[in-house]
Formats: C-alpha cells, structure tokens, sequence
C-alpha cells in the first residue's frame, strides 16, 4: 500500500478516476481524460500512482478508508468475543458493498475492475488482515501472533467471496463465525469445549 503522503493533485485524481469508475466508464476511460479533468499533466498522474491499475487501486483503498474505520469499531467494541465480532464485521462489509457505487461497480464491473478485490488486491487486503489480526492480538493477549494472521487473512478472504458472491448476510456471517470457531478452538485441544470468548458451550 502507498504510504506517499497525499498531495492535492492525488486528491483531484482519485476524484476524477471516482467519477469514471461509478459511472461505469472505467473500460474505455484514458488516463489523459483523467489527468484533465484533475487539471494536471498525465506524467504527474503516471507520476503518482504508476498506471492506470494503481490509480484504480488507490480509488478503492481511499473509499474503504471509512468502512476499515467502521469494521474496527465493531472488533473493538466486542473484541473478547472474535467470533461474534467478526460475523458482525462481515454484515457490515457486505452491506456496504451494496451501497457503495464504487464497490458495486468493482464487484459487478469488468475485467479491469474485478481484479481489485481477487488476484491484484493485496494493498487492499493487506490493510484489512493486518488491522483485524492487530485488534485481535491487543483483545485476545494469549493469541499467537501466527493465529491471529491466520484468522484475520481467512475471515477477511471469506468475506471478499461472499461481495462477489453473495449468499444472504446472515449466511455469510453464520459461515465466518464458524470457520473462526473452529479456527480458534482448533488452537487450544485443551479447551475443546469451550467458546472462543471463555464460556462454556
């Protein structure tokens, strides 16, 4: 993931390159149409973010800054309880997704659009396991740091299927929460038969 500090030229790229991609014009969009309508050069746009993927990704990445925000609050609210927290997480993520224009379009849109969220996601999926796997290690001390990664980068993979793949919410929620049982259970074979919060089945 980038970590350049945002200048106002990126900020009017990633404005402009938003327009195209929700109005469904990313296909056949140019990157000299891009940098015009952001006022500057297109070796400033290639400048800052490399090619047209890149701008792509770093729209996407900028737009899910507030939904991260919101999946950390959740975990945060009800981190000794991951495997609840992370069913919630889901129906948070999935239920942005079908609000979002600039998701649904990346989830319903083209062969350039699509890869954002499968096999050229890492900045975007990165951000998401490294986040949750680090709530998960300040909530749960006795986690191993390996498991916590483990979990994080499972649930959070699990949930990017069930955007381009839906099943329900609840479903969706109800399929994460039981791979994170089992995940967590699976840790400790001496505590078999306890919940992942502590608690007695």
């Amino acid at each position: 993931m980038e970590t350049r500090q945002r200048t106002p030229a990126r900020e009017r790229l990633t404005d402009a390159a938003y327009a195209e991609v929700v109005s469904g014009g990313w296909a056949d969009c140019r990157m000299a149409d891009v940098a015009a309508a952001a006022g500057v050069s297109r070796q400033t746009l290639y400048n800052v973010f490399g090619s047209k993927e890149g701008l792509l990704q770093a729209v996407v990445v900028r737009e899910v800054g507030a939904l991260l925000d919101d999946v950390m609050r959740v975990l945060e609210a009800e981190g000794s309880n991951p495997v609840h927290a992370l069913g919630r997480s889901t129906v948070l993520v999935l239920s942005s997704a079908e609000r979002n224009p600039l998701l649904r379009a990346v989830v319903t849109g083209d062969r350039e659009l699509l890869p954002v969220l499968t096999t050229r996601s890492a900045p975007l999926l990165d951000v998401l396991v490294e986040r949750i796997a680090a709530t998960l290690r300040a909530n749960l001390p006795h986690l191993e740091p390996s498991l916590a990664e483990a979990v994080a980068d499972v649930s959070t993979r699990l949930t990017v299927s069930y955007t381009l793949q839906p099943i329900g919410l609840d479903e969706a929620a109800r399929r994460v929460e039981t791979v994170v049982h089992g995940m967590l259970l699976g840790s400790s074979p001496s505590r078999q038969g306890d919940t992942p919060n502590g608690s007695r089945r």
